[in-house]
Order: C-alpha cells, then sequence, then structure tokens
C-alpha cells in the first residue's frame, strides 16, 4: 500500500513537523489539514511503512484490544462487521484515511529523527533526520514539533535472562520480531507471559500446533468481548453508516468508562464477576483461582481481552493449556520450572513484553541544552515544561489510545490557531519552584513494562495542569473547551516576551 506515499524531498522548512506516521500521525495530519489549512506539515516516519504498531507486530491474530467504534478516529467511521479488528483491517482504514485527506505527500517514509534543538532566539526547532536507506543525515527546522510515535521501542522488545536460554535446541521467538516464514504446525510451543499479547497468539496458535501452553508467573485479568458488535450490525439497517458510528461510539466510550470506574470503586466486587464469568467459559473443576484470578484488583494492570471467548475454548478442546509457574531454567527440550516439572517445547515465544521509552528516543535540546526528561513537569497531558513549541501523544492506559490522539490534536491545532491570532512565535509550559508541589510518575500502574520505564519520562505535578488523571471527560474539557490562555503556559512575541494571564 506503501507505494503511492510520498518519494519527493522533505522541505527544508515546514511550520509543523510530526514524528510518526502511525495512527496518531495520520490523525494529527487530518486535523491540520482540516483546523489549519494555510499550514505547512511533513510526517516524518522511520520505518518503511505506516501504520506504526499496527504494521511493526505480525505475531498470529495481532488485533485491537479495544472495539474500533471507540478506537478509530472521531473524524472517520468504522463501518467492517468486526469491532475487535485485525491488525490488516486497521492498515486498511489507516491507508483509507490518508487517501481521503490527501495526506501521502506529506508522509516521508524511512526518515529517522534523531536529534532536535530548539532555538530560542529565532523560534525555531532544528530537526536532524537520518535517511534509513544510506544513514545520510540532514536537517530540517519547524516551527512546531509534536510528537506522534507513541512510547513503544520499536527496535528491540523486552527480554529478560533466562538461565540455560543457549541450551534450548528450539526456536525462541519474541513477539516484536516475529519472523514470517515460522512454521509451528504440529509442534509444542510455550508462550512465556501472560498479558494482551499471550492471550492472543495462543488460541490463534492452537489452531495448528500440536498443543500450546501459556507460562505465566502470576495471572492476569482476562475478559471475553465479541468480535462482532450487535449493535451496529442491527443500526445499519435502518441507519446511515455516519449516525451508527457516532450511536455505537458514544455508548462503547461510556461502557469503558463505567467498566473502570466500577473496578476501581467496588473491586471486590468486580474481581468476583470476572471470576464468575472466566468459571461459565471454562470446563467444569478448571482451577480458576489459580490461573485467572490475579492478587491484584482489576484495572491495577490493564485487562486482557480474549475475542469471542477463543482463549477459553482452545483450554476447554484441550488445545491449550495455562501453567502458572516460575522458571529455573531453559533446558535443551523445553523449560525447568519451581515446581520440578518440565515443559517440552519445540518453540518458546518470550511474550514477556515491550520497552517503553519517551517521544521515539529524540533528544530534545533548548539552546542547545539537552532536557534531561524527568526533571521536567507534563503540562495538561500533552507538554513538557520548559521545552517550548513542542506537543506529543500518549494515550490512556484505561481507554482507547485514539480518543488522547484526537483530544491532543485538536489542541494543538487551537494552540496554533490562538498563537497566530497574538503573533506570538513560542509557546512554553512554565512552574515556579514550588515546594508544596510533589512528583509522581506519569504512569501509575503495576504493569512491568510500564514500572520499568518511568524514570525515562517526564513526571506529573499534583495539581492543576500538571495533573495526568487518565480521564477522558475530564479531558475533553481540559483541552476541548478550556481556554488556550493559562498562567502557566508562557507565550512570547518575536518583538517582546508576553506572559499570558489566566481568564
Amino acid at each position: 500500500m506503501n507505494e503511492y506515499l510520498s518519494t519527493a524531498a522533505i522541505p527544508s522548512h515546514v511550520d509543523v513537523l510530526v514524528v510518526g506516521a502511525g495512527l496518531t500521525g495520520i490523525g494529527m495530519g487530518h486535523h491540520l489539514r482540516k483546523l489549519q489549512p494555510g499550514k505547512t506539515f511533513a510526517i516524518i516516519e522511520a520505518r518503511d511503512a505506516i501504520g506504526g504498531t499496527w504494521d511493526l507486530f505480525r505475531y498470529p491474530g495481532i488485533r485491537s484490544d479495544a472495539d474500533l467504534y471507540a478506537f478509530g478516529f472521531s473524524f472517520k467511521t468504522w463501518n467492517r462487521d468486526n469491532a475487535i479488528a485485525d491488525g490488516h483491517e486497521i492498515l486498511d482504514y489507516l491507508q483509507e484515511t490518508i487517501d481521503e485527506n490527501d495526506l501521502a505527500s506529506r508522509i516521508h517514509l524511512g526518515h529517522k529523527v534523531v536529534n532536535a534543538d530548539f532555538s530560542t532566539a529565532n523560534a525555531t526547532w532544528t530537526v536532524t533526520i537520518e535517511r534509513t536507506s544510506d544513514r545520510e543525515r540532514f536537517d530540517v527546522t519547524c516551527s512546531f514539533l509534536t510528537s506522534a510515535a507513541g512510547y513503544y521501542d520499536g527496535d528491540e522488545g523486552y527480554s529478560p535472562h533466562f538461565e540455560g536460554r543457549e541450551n534450548f535446541r528450539g526456536e525462541i521467538i519474541h513477539p516484536q520480531h516475529w519472523p514470517v516464514d515460522l512454521d509451528y504446525a504440529g509442534k509444542r510451543v510455550v508462550i512465556i507471559g501472560s498479558g494482551a499479547t499471550a492471550v492472543t497468539v495462543v488460541p490463534v496458535m492452537a489452531e495448528t500446533a500440536e498443543h500450546v501452553t501459556m507460562l505465566q508467573r502470576s495471572p492476569s485479568y482476562v475478559l471475553p468481548l465479541p468480535r462482532r458488535d450487535p449493535l451496529p450490525i442491527f443500526l445499519r439497517q435502518v441507519l446511515p453508516d455516519a449516525l451508527v458510528y457516532k450511536i455505537t461510539r458514544y455508548i462503547n466510550i461510556n461502557k469503558a468508562t463505567l467498566l473502570y470506574n466500577a473496578s476501581r470503586r467496588f473491586p471486590k466486587q468486580m474481581r468476583a464477576l470476572v471470576r464468575k464469568v472466566n468459571v461459565k467459559a471454562l470446563p467444569v473443576g478448571y482451577d480458576v483461582d489459580k490461573h485467572f484470578n490475579p492478587d491484584y484488583a482489576p484495572w491495577d494492570q490493564r485487562m486482557c481481552i480474549v475475542t469471542d471467548g477463543d482463549m477459553f475454548e482452545a483450554i476447554a478442546d484441550g488445545r491449550a493449556s495455562v501453567v502458572t509457574d516460575r522458571i529455573v531454567r531453559f533446558t535443551e527440550s523445553g523449560i525447568l520450572l519451581e515446581s520440578g516439572n518440565e515443559l517440552e517445547a519445540d518453540v518458546i515465544v518470550t511474550a514477556t513484553g515491550l520497552n517503553m521509552v519517551p517521544f521515539g528516543k529524540i533528544p530534545l535540546h533548548v539552546d542547545g541544552k539537552e532536557s534531561i526528561l524527568p526533571d521536567h513537569l507534563i503540562y495538561k497531558t500533552l507538554m513538557v515544561s520548559d521545552i517550548p513549541n513542542f506537543t506529543f501523544t500518549i494515550g490512556y492506559v484505561n481507554h482507547a489510545w485514539t480518543l488522547k490522539a484526537d483530544l491532543v490534536a485538536q489542541w494543538t491545532c487551537r494552540l496554533l490557531a490562538h498563537m497566530d491570532r497574538h503573533g506570538y512565535s513560542t509557546a512554553t509550559p512554565t512552574i515556579d519552584d514550588d515546594p508544596s508541589m510533589t512528583r509522581s510518575p506519569f504512569i501509575d500502574m503495576g504493569t512491568g513494562y510500564v514500572n520499568r520505564a518511568m524514570h525515562l519520562f517526564p513526571q506529573q505535578g499534583s495539581r492543576g495542569p500538571w495533573v495526568v488523571a487518565q480521564d477522558y471527560k475530564g479531558d475533553r474539557q481540559m483541552l476541548g473547551t478550556e481556554p488556550i490562555e493559562d498562567s502557566a503556559l508562557s507565550f512570547k512575541s518575536a518583538a517582546a516576551p508576553v506572559l499570558a494571564e489566566a481568564r
């Protein structure tokens, strides 16, 4: 699909430079065209394909873990039958968005941003880009920089040390680096992990493998969700697609909010409900408490979704099983466990997680000095203190990623319009030294891949625009309707500095 994207040289200067051509970057492109039609912009992508996550991951069964009526763009209807969509369906949806918004000429694949430096005197970013085909580097300038790079390290997934790994005679695969020619038909497969990737891969591999074992150190919450949502299928018989999408999107976003809030307020009751669902889906006498009853409260970590209960069906049919135990070491023929049992395997899949990195690992400098991100605070969930003319998108942990991406793109366009109206050349979040302001991690969850990385990210504060609340409803007000002017957002014009007062 990507042969239609731009092969032209990147302009030497653009008003807005977008880093990343995944879902976030493509959405940002739409909003810039619609809300800021006079601005020049370019979308830079290090990979040779659009799609970000949806092109990077190629493991069997790759799909969304949120329904596309919430995960889709606010401006483009999702009218396919599958609400939980396969990766290729999402890529097709993104390509349609590119075509419908004439974005192809703005997307430059195979170009990696390696450095960015903001000049206060010139109110301009100088961005160093490396062309991946020949490693040639060159500079592009922009007035405004926005990161649509997400938070996954696209270069390497997380692989903990396993004693004896080198002794295993079979294949060891990490889902982030899935070989296109991997043949596991008729083979014994062990998948290490209990997160979203593991529960996705298990039932698909179980269709042709001799047997698939999901080996977990501790359980996760797992809920079945129908691949097809009956509501929009019914509504399409009497209503146009755009209205069906709007209605279903509203309902499904509120359902997700209700589930999350109920989990936080009534953890015992929600634990019991999830357990009841699991008991019903699994064979009589199955040890649900051992394998599917975590020792943490619902939504202390993300819940895992299995479409149409496919993993439960694979377990019930005997094609898959779950083992809850700890690894002692790899052996020549499998994995030795603390219980003394050994799991024999021909293929081991290390679904052990991902590495998180801020802003595509781009070093951000201001006047030649590198910004040490953990020393900074996050402003209104999308800017960083003391870094001018820069926004970023990192989605919700309790909602669909795209909900935040839409809000960030719209707010960024509002900010650009505000700066144009008042003749401002820079906008910088600033915070006074205040000993009463406490700091905490940007994302506060019990998930391993989050905890391993939060020391790399800017932090959140304890009040005002420095709080990151993971609250879609609150963000809709803060980013969608509240004035751009704010006492914590410092504006400067080319002529003289201006500090905007709160209205």
